[in-house]
């Protein structure tokens, strides 16, 4: 496994090199500022996390081609895998940070992903009367509308950040099923 994580690794940089660049800082803004829009227009912090993860599930179903056409990242063998190219690919790709994968439990069906830094939260406080907000909930979105258009469905649940006082930031995936392909026409006709 760990020749495959360096090559993860490698492909992760490779891909982030190949990409088009933004400011970190007007991306940080303009997230920062599309989550307060989202906090006027729905008042309730937790219809926000809502709201951030149904975004999040769109960006993922459209990243998850731009990953597979520029990364060198063929198909996985397995969950642990495929947990491994989200965080040392996906996240190095779009974001420009690698995760780290850990705390799998015993079926292989459920792991943490951790990323010590995040540019999502830079110039980011959060008052005391939002402390439901998920602020970077968006994330879990990503990942559960690029995982199932590779047919598998999982459950993110965003568990720790750094915004709370947490040393990481923390998000929790699990394996709810494997999907199968649908095709839109029967070869029985």
């Amino acid at each position: 496994m760990a020749a495959a994580n360096k090559n993860h690794i490698r492909n992760g940089e490779q891909a982030f090199q190949k990409m088009d660049k933004i400011n970190a800082e007007l991306f940080t803004l303009t997230y920062g500022s599309m989550v307060q829009q989202l906090l006027k227009d729905y008042e309730d912090p937790n219809e926000v996390n809502i709201q951030l993860d149904k975004m999040g599930f769109g960006i993922g179903q459209r990243l998850i081609d731009e990953l597979l056409a520029k990364s060198n990242v063929g198909q996985c063998s397995d969950f642990r895998e495929t947990a491994e190219v989200l965080a040392k690919v996906g996240f190095k790709m779009f974001l420009g940070v690698t995760g780290n994968i850990s705390n799998w439990n015993q079926e292989d069906t459920e792991f943490s992903l951790l990323l010590d830094d995040n540019p999502l939260v830079d110039f980011v406080e959060i008052p005391d009367d939002l402390k439901e907000l998920k602020y970077c909930n968006i994330l879990c979105g990503v990942i559960r509308g690029a995982l199932e258009m590779v047919n598998l469905r999982v459950e993110c649940e965003y568990t720790k950040c750094t915004l709370w006082g947490d040393d990481c930031m923390e998000i929790r995936v699990r394996l709810l099923e494997k999907l199968e392909d649908k095709y839109p026409f029967d070869d029985d006709d």
